[in-house]
């Protein structure tokens, strides 16, 4: 019963593709306003004679008072905005409910593949199951549709129709005495059962696909729950009394509202006298369109034009059922290579020539058309690769200040101590950032302590001494050696690296040998 109009809508040229549409009956807004519409236009007529050759002038004039009464107050109702809210309310709730529709594909698919062997009992229980699970969508639907339940009134029809056995019918009727709530899940029931007793006869091969075929029968129990909820629980029937009221009452106020008056009565928007209201009527047919739509839509399971075919959808759902897991079970054909075998993949896929003039270039980037110039291309140094410049040019001037005087020896190394423990702090806080200690930072703190500790030593020596020159040299050698090691370890290596070069670590531990010798 749904009427489809897609193909016809497909391409949009000339003045649009919707007017195509505009003499379409079946499914059409006319056929279900031209009742209310009729109705609506006699009332009119037969309100507006009697104005005009019934009443006398006196009733005339009172006639006029109660229709600009009427025409001042109607706009009041907010009918707008009552019925425009409501219906997408019923539009939304109608396409959730299509979602819910179970269908039995999935399912299907997994019994097939999951329940091997091809002997009369695997063929069996792959049959029972689909049809438990046929069988309790349409008991759901039963109670839902009239369309359905018309056709399958009574279990008895359903036996007949094979959806149910003799036994099984005799196990409703007993339920049925017990309680009175829906029955539908119990053949997902009887379903799960076979599952179980399949998976011990060794037919299911593994846990996994029992658990994944218990799921998709749970699944499609919860969509047949849904579909009973959505008939259970219905929009609130204060808001749809709310919206039918808005809309007669609005219309029943400008039948009187909406009448030509005597222009001779000089009366404010009354200057013109027409026999039809051609722009009340459009008004009337938009609204009272917009309700009926609702009205129609609110239930989609009944007898409309536009309600779903659920009677379609059984004969089809099991027709599916038993070709995917009986015909078509463990059947595929024949392995062969495919034309494209030789080239992984097809270069172009060929295009007919009524499609030709639909052949597009691959979508690219909004980027893709911007060329960067090769010499903006260079990345710029970082910021700590100058610092280590500038550190390596500091200890050179400071080496030269060493040797022109002695009395500022002890100065300039005291400065040399302070780059070094810089370097220091900085290779530091990158061996931190790795996480792991290195060699190279042990060995580079036991340096730092060690000549904290020679310049508490020569504090106490005179500086012109010889035994201080050498213990100076000595240092600033050590500490030049130190400062280079670090800065390169900085630049070009990472301290795990350098700690596994053994050319460094041995250079590193001579110089230090050499420094504890000297005392």
């Amino acid at each position: 019963m749904t009427v489809t109009y897609t193909s016809k809508v497909a391409s949009c040229k000339g003045f649009g593709c919707f007017w195509k549409l505009l003499l379409r009956w079946k499914g059409s807004i006319y056929k279900l306003v031209w009742p209310e519409l009729l109705f609506y236009t006699f009332l009119y007529y037969t309100c507006s004679a009697t104005y005009r050759f019934v009443l006398d002038e006196k009733q005339r004039r009172t006639f006029e008072k109660v229709s600009i009464y009427c025409e001042s107050f109607i706009d009041l109702i907010p009918v707008s905005f009552v019925l425009g809210f409501y219906v997408s309310i019923v539009v939304q709730r109608w396409w959730d409910q299509y979602m819910s529709l179970p269908w039995p594909d999935s399912l299907a698919l997994f019994v097939s593949t999951s329940i091997h062997g091809q002997d009369e009992r695997s063929r069996l229980m792959r049959r029972t199951v689909m049809r438990y699970v046929n069988l309790t969508e349409l008991i759901t639907l039963i109670m839902i549709s009239p369309t359905v339940k018309k056709r399958f009134p009574t279990l008895d029809h359903l036996v007949e129709a094979g959806f149910m056995t003799s036994n099984e019918k005799k196990i409703f009727d007993d339920l049925d005495a017990k309680t009175s709530h829906p029955k539908y899940w119990m053949p997902l029931v009887w379903a799960g059962s076979i599952v179980s007793r399949a998976r011990k006869e060794g037919r299911i091969r593994d846990d996994f696909a029992v658990k994944t075929i218990i799921d998709e029968i749970n699944r499609f129990r919860g969509l047949c729950g849904g579909l009973l909820s959505y008939d259970w629980i219905s929009i609130p029937l204060v808001y749809t009394q709310v919206v039918t009221l808005a809309v007669y009452t609005f219309f029943l106020g400008t039948i009187m509202g909406r009448q030509f008056l005597d222009p001779a009565q000089n009366i404010a928007k009354h200057t013109l006298d027409f026999y039809v209201p051609i722009f009340t009527l459009l008004q009337f047919f938009f609204y009272m369109g917009w309700l009926k739509v609702a009205e129609s839509l609110v239930n989609p399971f009944g007898e409309d034009d536009d309600d779903f075919e659920v009677n379609w959808l059984v004969d089809r759902n099991l027709q599916v059922s038993y070709l995917i897991v009986d015909e078509m079970h463990s059947e595929h054909p024949e392995l062969i290579q495919d034309m494209y075998w030789d080239e992984i993949f097809p270069q172009e896929l060929p295009y007919t020539v009524a499609a030709e003039q639909f052949r597009r270039e691959p979508p690219q980037g909004s980027t893709a058309h911007i060329e960067v110039p090769e010499p903006d291309q260079e990345f710029l140094p970082l910021l700590e690769e100058m610092d280590d410049e500038e550190d390596l040019q500091e200890e050179r001037v400071g080496d030269v200040k060493v040797d022109m005087k002695n009395g500022t020896q002890a100065i300039d190394i005291m400065k040399k101590t302070g780059s070094i423990g810089s370097s220091i702090s900085r290779m530091s806080s990158q061996t931190i950032a790795s996480r792991k200690p290195s060699m190279l930072s042990m060995l580079m703190q036991k340096v730092k302590s060690g000549s904290h500790e020679n310049m508490r030593r020569r504090s106490s020596k005179p500086l012109g001494s010889t035994t201080s020159m050498r213990h100076m040299r000595k240092q600033r050698g050590l500490m030049r050696s130190a400062s280079r090691m670090s800065s390169s370890s900085q630049v070009c290596q990472s301290p795990e690296s350098v700690a596994r070069n053994p050319t460094i670590l041995t250079q590193v531990r001579w110089d230090y040998i050499k420094r504890s010798f000297s005392y």
